[in-house]
C-alpha cells in the first residue's frame, strides 16, 4: 500500500479515504489506474478529467471505488466477486460487512499490483453470518470460492478465537490473504505445471488433507514447527503451509511498499562502512527476493519496537527461517515468472 495526494490541494491521503480533509473534495479509488483521485462537483475525477460513476457498493458506504463512466459492469473489480453478503437488514451485520470488504478492497490492491489474475469467473467470495440453529460459519476454500465467516470481522470475537487456537496473529485481512493463497497455488503451481519444484520445499500435498488438520488440532501446543514453517499451523499440510507463506508473502509486499511511501530510513544493519542505516526506497513489487529479506527483517524490528514503546503486543510475531525464507522466495518465483493459465 502506498500513501496518495489530493489533486486540488495536495493534502496527504489514505487509501480508505472518501472526502479530502483540508479542501473537502470527494474522493474515489480508480482500480484501473491504481491510484485515488479528488472529483469535480459534477463527477469528473481530477487525476484525469475522465467522467466516473461510483460503484453501487459506495451507496452502502462499502467501498470508495469508482468506474468508467461507459464502463457496462456497475461492481467494482473488487465488489464484483462477491458471490454471497449478509442479510444486511439483520442488526450489526452492516458495519461488520463493511470491514470485510475494506479488507478485501486492500487484497484486490495488492494483487493488482502483483498482475495477480482475479476474474469473477474464477475466484469469489461468501461472507457469511451464522444462523440460529446451525453449525457456525467456517472460514475456507473450495476451488476459488472462498468464505468467510462474518465473526472474523467482529474484533472482540476475533481476538477470543486467536487467544483459544493458541495463534499469535489473525487478523480479517490475513484471513484473505491466506484463502486467496489456495486458489493461487491451483494458478500458480498445479496448472503451471511446478508441483515437483512446490513438493521439494513444502512436501506432498496429495497426502490426505482432512487426516492432518484433524491430527493437528489434536496435538497440544508444541514449538517442533518452529525452524521449518513460519507457523504452527502452516506445520499441519504442505497446502496450509503454502497458504501461510503466501499471505507472509503479501504482508511483506504491502507493508515495504508504504514504508517506502513514507521513506522510512532505519538502522539496525551494519553495512561494511560502519553504517547503520536501511533506506528502504524500493518498490517492493519489482525488487528481487533477496532485497525484500534484507530490508522486512530491519523493518520488523522497528515495527515491534514501536509497538512496544505503546504497551501492545508485537506487530510481527514471527521469525524468517532460511528454509521459509526458500518457500517465500519460490513464492516470489511463480508469481513473477507465471504462464498465462486463462485465469
Amino acid at each position: 500500500m502506498r500513501l496518495f495526494a489530493c489533486q486540488k490541494c495536495g493534502n496527504l491521503l489514505h487509501f480508505e479515504n472518501t472526502v479530502c480533509e483540508r479542501c473537502g473534495s470527494s474522493l474515489g479509488f480508480l482500480p484501473e489506474a491504481g491510484r485515488l483521485s479528488a472529483f469535480t462537483p459534477d463527477g469528473l475525477a481530477m487525476l484525469d478529467g475522465k467522467p466516473r460513476k461510483a460503484c453501487l457498493n459506495v451507496a452502502e458506504d462499502a467501498c470508495n471505488w469508482f468506474l468508467p463512466e461507459a464502463e457496462a459492469e456497475n461492481f467494482c473489480p473488487a465488489c464484483r466477486l462477491n458471490a454471497v453478503v449478509p442479510d444486511l437488514s439483520v442488526a450489526g451485520n452492516l458495519p461488520l460487512w463493511r470491514r470485510m470488504e475494506a479488507a478485501k478492497r486492500r487484497l484486490i490492491y495488492t494483487l493488482d499490483r502483483l498482475r495477480l489474475p482475479h476474474q469473477a469467473s474464477a475466484l469469489r467470495f461468501s461472507f457469511l453470518a451464522d444462523l440460529d440453529g446451525e453449525p457456525p460459519t467456517m472460514t475456507g476454500h473450495e476451488d476459488g470460492h472462498i468464505t468467510i465467516a462474518l465473526a472474523e470481522a467482529d474484533d472482540a470475537e476475533r481476538e477470543a478465537r486467536r487467544t483459544r487456537l493458541n495463534e499469535p496473529f489473525r487478523t480479517l485481512l490475513g484471513h484473505m490473504r491466506h484463502e486467496v493463497g489456495h486458489w493461487y497455488f491451483i494458478v500458480l503451481v498445479q496448472e503451471a505445471g511446478r508441483t515437483a519444484e512446490f513438493r521439494a520445499l513444502f512436501g506432498d500435498e496429495s497426502t490426505d488433507y482432512a487426516a492432518a488438520l484433524q491430527a493437528h488440532y489434536a496435538k497440544p501446543p508444541n514449538d517442533d514447527w518452529r525452524g521449518n514453517h513460519i507457523s504452527a499451523y502452516a506445520a499441519a499440510h504442505p497446502h496450509e503451509d503454502w497458504a501461510e507463506c503466501f499471505a507472509h508473502y503479501l504482508h511483506m509486499v504491502d507493508s515495504l511498499e508504504m514504508a517506502a511511501s513514507f521513506g522510512l530510513s532505519i538502522s539496525p544493519v551494519l553495512d561494511r562502512h560502519g553504517v547503520l542505516e536501511t533506506e528502504l526506497d524500493f518498490s517492493p513489487y519489482r525488487a528481487g527476493m533477496e532485497a525484500i529479506l534484507q530490508a522486512w527483517t530491519p523493518l520488523t524490528i522497528a515495527m515491534n519496537a514501536m509497538n512496544r514503546c505503546m504497551g501492545t503486543p508485537d506487530l510481527y510475531p514471527f521469525v524468517l527461517s532460511a528454509p521459509v525464507a526458500r518457500k517465500l522466495g519460490f513464492i516470489h518465483e511463480v508469481v513473477h515468472h507465471r504462464p498465462d493459465t486463462g485465469h
